[in-house]
Order: structure tokens, then sequence, then C-alpha cells
């Protein structure tokens, strides 16, 4: 009896085994697994993500669309614009103008100081900018050395807030530059050419321009940004009597 129940049990499995319900599972999980395989072959990669540059060559991601090139900002006031606008920095762009007209490197260490952040800024800038003003003047009757020293501020400042630069300004008006420009590379020292030339020609208003774009935007290292709580001590108080 015990090897009767032992062959109907092989029996048993060998019927399970050659189940056509199992066969059927089984292919039915190849054809969903070669199916999915060919459907996985057919969907295309991702394409690589492209981005538009800035003016100091940094990505962009912003826009309506990744890789749009965003707009080159406009600066806050114009370059023969001496008094500034009348705001709420209309007392600080008359002492921009003023300091442009008496004290350009006092104005020039400012802008440098604001934009470097690093101890003695200020004094190295000022200090410079004054040796080149005076060697310029003695030997040549103006002050044509010192915007060879000063014309960088300007292209730090177009990098750093992004702003139309005189040749893109130029390009937008007339139209008759953007031919000869190959790359954003090109584009940039023809930006820090037209720099250097509004230091040569319009050495002050540039100046000014400049001190006037940094007060609006950037603090002074100086100035400690954070609130500071004073504490008053109480008043000293008496009895009242009636």
């Amino acid at each position: 009896m015990a090897a009767e129940d032992s062959r109907e049990a092989q029996r048993g499995d060998e019927h399970e085994e050659s189940s056509p319900l199992l066969k059927g599972n089984e292919n039915e999980g190849k054809i969903c697994s070669k199916g999915d395989a060919k459907a996985a072959s057919l969907v295309p990669p991702p394409a690589a993500e492209e981005y538009g540059w800035t003016a100091d060559g940094l990505p962009v991601s912003q826009g309506s669309v990744i890789g749009e090139p965003i707009r080159r900002n406009q600066w806050n006031s114009g370059l023969f614009t001496c008094l500034g606008r009348n705001d709420e920095f209309c007392s600080s762009d008359l002492e921009v103008c003023l300091l442009g007209s008496v004290a350009p490197c006092v104005l020039y260490g400012t802008n440098a100081e604001r934009l470097g952040s690093a101890p003695g800024t200020f004094s190295n800038h000022c200090l410079t900018y004054l040796g080149l003003y005076f060697v310029g003047n003695s030997l040549f009757g103006w002050n044509c050395l010192a915007p060879w020293f000063s014309y960088s501020s300007r292209s730090a400042i177009r990098r750093k807030f992004n702003l139309e630069g005189s040749f893109e300004a130029m390009n937008r008006s007339c139209g008759c530059c953007g031919s000869c420009i190959e790359d954003e590379m090109q584009r940039e020292h023809l930006e820090t050419t037209c720099d250097f030339v509004t230091h040569v020609l319009c050495h002050t208003c540039a100046l000014c321009q400049e001190g006037r774009e940094l007060r609006r935007k950037v603090l002074h290292p100086g100035f400690n940004a954070q609130s500071t709580v004073v504490m008053m001590p109480p008043r000293e108080q008496t009895m009242g009597r009636k």
C-alpha cells in the first residue's frame, strides 16, 4: 500500500508539472517580459538639457523654458544722469555726483569696497587711483591713466547684476553689430572694450553711474544688516503724592 501511495503522489506531481495551465502562465510571463523589453527599447532617451548663459558665463535655467536665455537688466540710471533720480536715494545720488566731481578717488574706492568685501579694499583702490591721477595730470595734463585701472569695476558690476552693456545697447538700437558676434566669449570681449572706452571718454560719468547702481543694490560692508535691539534702562520711578 505504501508503494502504491508513493506512485500516485509521483503521478500527481508529474500531472501538475505538465499541466497546460502552468505552461500557459509561464508562456505569458515570457511574452510579457519580451514585450516590456521591446517597449523599453522603443522609448527614446531623455534629451540633454540645454542652458542659456549669463554675462559671467554661468548657466541659467530661469524663464518659461529651460535653457531660454534671460534678458539683460537695464542700468538703474543713465550714463549722463548726473543728479540721479528723484526717489529715496536722491541725497545719495547728490553725494555721488559731488564725490565724482571733486574726489573721484574716494568714489572709486567706495565702489570697489562695495564690490570687494575684503579688508583694506577702500584704501588700496583709493590710493592707487590717487597716484595714477596725479601722475596723469602731471605728465599729460589730464586724468588719462586712472581709467586703465578703474574700468574693470564697470565690467564686474555688469557681470554681477547681468546688466546690459554698451555694445549690446548699441546693437539693440541700430541692429548693425549683431552679425559680428560669433559666441558669448567674443561678445564679452567686445563689452569689456566698450567698458574701457566709456571710462576713457566719460570717466566721471561712468564712476557716478556705477556708484548709483551699487548704492541701490549693495549694502555698505560697514553697515550691519542685522537688526539691533537697543535695551533702554527703565526710568526711575517715584511715588506720587496726592
